[in-house]
């Protein structure tokens, strides 16, 4: 009877804001979705999950949908998530709550030789390098620009070999641990690259870790993050149509060999950038 009680009040609930569109069960690592329909009287605001805040957006194109991305960190534990939505009824701040449930997600385990140097730095002068290429990224992804640039589907960076998925748990030279933050492409030194999807570049430069590193900001929160680039073909502040090439290939940074590392951002959380590619374009942005 409990059972029957949550899904006639979470019915009632969807009824009453008008969502087109739920995802009931993620991945950690992966992303979710809401869709919501025009409602009179009703402005969407936001939605809440612990102590974040993902916009509710407009849908390129139609005036009469709205959408908002769900990021899950990597390290999120599996348990049923409350998420609140945030609008105004006639004026009036109003919230209801829905529900996610986070799952563990099924990731693979690979060990990685790389130079020493780059795995645990003894130099003061490195480490406060890193430090602050850190700090100085994750201001970016922070960073929530009020306007969505994208109209049209993603496309992927380049058209080759996935060498490395997002998500593999990593231990490099035997001991340092981590996971894969992106998704790998095979592609030797000089191969173009080009943008995913329309936006504006907020970040051109060489990094201990990435190397050449390429970020586009899609707004509202949507970044694409281009690595271990050999040769820049863009600018910081400069408008990027999807397709324009960006970069070239390379092998700078913590690698061991040629190849391009493609990865998402959304509202400060890294993503599987394939599955969020998949998810925007099959549920929001379909021609």
């Amino acid at each position: 009877m409990r059972f029957v009680l949550v899904v006639w009040f979470l019915a009632l609930q969807l009824f009453a804001l008008h969502v087109t569109g739920i995802d009931s069960q993620v991945a950690n690592g992966k992303t979710a979705s809401i869709t919501f329909a025009k409602q009179k009287g009703v402005v969407y605001s936001y939605v809440e999950m612990g102590k974040k805040k993902f916009p509710i957006v407009q849908v390129p194109h139609d005036k009469g949908s709205y959408f908002s991305l769900i990021p899950v960190s990597y390290y999120e534990k599996a348990k049923p998530q409350e998420l609140f939505v945030h609008y105004k009824k006639d004026g009036q701040k109003q919230k209801t709550m829905l529900y996610l449930d986070v799952v563990k997600g099924s990731y693979a385990f690979e060990e990685i030789k790389v130079d020493p140097g780059k795995v645990n730095p003894k130099s003061k002068q490195v480490r406060d390098r890193i430090a602050k290429e850190y700090n100085e990224a994750m201001k970016i992804y922070n960073t929530v620009t009020p306007k969505l640039y994208i109209s049209k589907p993603f496309i992927l960076p380049l058209q080759s070999k996935i060498t490395s998925d997002f998500g593999k748990a990593r231990v490099y030279n035997g001991s340092h641990k981590g996971y894969h933050s992106g998704t790998d492409f095979r592609a030797k030194v000089g191969t173009p690259i080009v943008a995913t999807n329309d936006g504006k570049v907020v970040f051109v430069k060489d990094r201990f870790y990435s190397g050449g590193t390429v970020i586009i900001d899609h707004g509202e929160g949507i970044y694409s993050c281009y690595f271990h680039l050999s040769q820049f073909k863009v600018t910081k502040g400069q408008m990027v149509k999807r397709g324009e090439v960006i970069a070239l290939s390379g092998k700078s940074g913590r690698v061991t060999g040629p190849h391009l590392h493609f990865s998402a951002r959304i509202n400060g959380i890294q993503v599987d950038p394939l599955q969020f590619v998949t998810l925007i374009n099959t549920r929001i942005l379909k021609e």
